[in-house]
């Protein structure tokens, strides 16, 4: 693969497009009668930690890592909250919706890539939701998102 394609985090416009996103996500998400119970006492940082989080899994800093305890962490925090099929569908659903709203690239390579990273994630979230209260730290290494499609992000076709 080429050296000149961008990350999903250098696509999606860094730092500053992921914190737009996950603000104005969990605004969504607190409003909501499916999901918002369940992040009913979210800190105020919970969007930039998301947000951090979401830009080391697409290539960006290791800030989530660094400061915020990784991939296990987020494990951890999903552990007994027995999250339903409907409140998992509803959490992409309105991550969509913030995406649209925020003007996250909406190409079919980047949304591709997005949303698969967003159908994995959250399944794998419900399915740690329903697990006891304890995962071990060395099998949960950060995971790595990257294009998924041969060639990278999308390219307009040329004139002519």
């Amino acid at each position: 693969m080429s050296q000149d394609i961008p990350t999903l985090f250098e696509w999606a416009g860094g730092t500053e497009a992921l914190n737009r996103l996950t603000q104005t996500f969990y605004g969504k998400v607190s409003r909501d009668p499916v999901v918002g119970p369940v992040f009913k006492n979210m800190s105020p940082d919970h969007p930039a930690h998301v947000a951090a989080f979401i830009g080391e899994v697409f290539g960006g800093p290791k800030i989530y890592s660094e400061k915020h305890g990784g991939h296990r962490e987020m494990v951890m925090r999903h552990l007994g909250k027995h999250l339903s099929e409907e409140q998992r569908r509803r959490w992409i659903n309105l991550l969509a919706d913030a995406a649209d709203e925020t003007g996250l690239p909406d190409d079919p390579e980047f949304r591709s890539a997005f949303m698969a990273y967003v159908e994995w994630g959250s399944r794998l979230a419900k399915m740690n939701s329903n697990l006891g209260e304890t995962c071990d730290p060395e099998t949960e290494p950060m995971p790595a998102w990257g294009w998924g499609v041969p060639g990278g992000p999308y390219q307009p076709p040329s004139g002519g």
